[in-house]
């Protein structure tokens, strides 16, 4: 027969090999996490970005996050120019605060990265409009020298801007017919000496071109003179120029992606559609149109004062070079 004292020494010894086992376990736990082992990784997350153009703040969820699609256009040489204002000024903002677009908050609700795509965004509502314009917009206005608006180009020294875009959502009017905006544009510049010439307090001159969204297609309009007699002082003033009866491309691109190319150069203008249809301005009012210094314009220039309106705007290339 056992005796008494051998079971209580044997429940000892099977204690001291279960706190042995215990400690061989944890070792070989963390040997496991040894730098031989792969690191865990926690599962990304897909916050979809898609905009609700009705929601009141349209603002991704988490725009710093770099495992997004990021847009790989250059804003070094554009500034901003935005719905919501200033004591009635539009708000503008321009390089190196531009850069910085994905955590600036101010810019956060008009422009932004769509992380599904890569796409830039240009989302516009009815609001602060610029001097000598009715609608407003969340458009890029560029600068050949960041920071400033003094330093532009002609039409002999020519200009090239090429984009691929999107006009993914747009508002209807009262009688269910959609809004339109404007996409891109050359905008013309008084230099100093021609705004004092003519006594203008700005150096604003009109916009050479003027390409829309319109019902689904892209439409294109441009200045012609009221009388092409004028004389090279009578054609610095604003009101010397109309539009024309303008031009509107025969694809209908409606909210599909397409490119536009604008290729300016002394006395001709042209514009091409997804490379395949082309308008060709080389007239009187072109070789006119030499007198003035311009830039380029894109984004989402929305033509209604509604107060429902709303467009969204996605750019995924633009390039300008000259």
């Amino acid at each position: 027969m056992i005796k008494k004292d051998a079971f209580i020494q044997l429940g000892n010894y099977s204690a001291i090999l279960r706190k042995i086992v215990g400690i061989l376990v944890l070792f070989l736990l963390v040997a496991s996490c040894s730098s031989d082992s792969k690191p865990v990784v926690a599962e990304e997350v897909d916050t979809d970005n898609d905009i609700n153009p009705d929601a009141e703040d349209p603002i991704p969820e988490d725009p710093v996050d770099d495992s997004f699609l990021l847009s790989a256009i250059d804003l070094n040489n554009w500034k901003v120019t935005l719905p919501e204002g200033n004591n009635g000024k539009p708000i503008e903002v321009e390089p190196p605060e531009i850069l910085n677009y994905r955590t600036n908050n101010v810019l956060r609700p008009y422009m932004y990265n769509d992380s599904t795509d890569g796409a830039l965004v240009f989302y516009t509502v009815p609001g602060s409009s610029t001097p000598n314009s009715t609608y407003s917009r969340t458009e890029l206005r560029e600068q050949m020298m960041p920071g400033s608006n003094s330093e532009n180009w002609t039409f002999l020294e020519g200009g090239r801007m090429k984009g691929t875009l999107a006009v993914s959502s747009i508002s209807k009017d009262n009688e269910d017919k959609y809004h339109r905006t404007i996409v891109m544009q050359i905008h013309g510049r008084l230099t100093n000496a021609q705004r004092d010439l003519i006594g203008e307090d700005d150096n604003n001159a009109p916009p050479m071109l003027k390409i829309y969204w319109e019902k689904g297609k892209v439409r294109v309009k441009t200045k012609v003179l009221k009388d092409p007699d004028a004389t090279d002082e009578e054609i610095l003033h604003t009101d010397a120029w109309t539009d024309d009866e303008g031009h509107t491309f025969n694809e209908e691109v409606g909210a599909n992606t397409f490119t536009l190319e604008v290729v300016a150069s002394e006395g001709r203008l042209q514009v091409t559609l997804n490379e395949e249809e082309t308008v060709v301005y080389d007239d009187i009012n072109l070789e006119k149109w030499g007198v003035f210094e311009n830039y380029f314009k894109a984004g989402n220039y929305l033509q209604t004062k509604d107060e429902e309106g709303h467009a969204l705007v996605k750019y995924y290339e633009l390039t300008v070079s000259h």
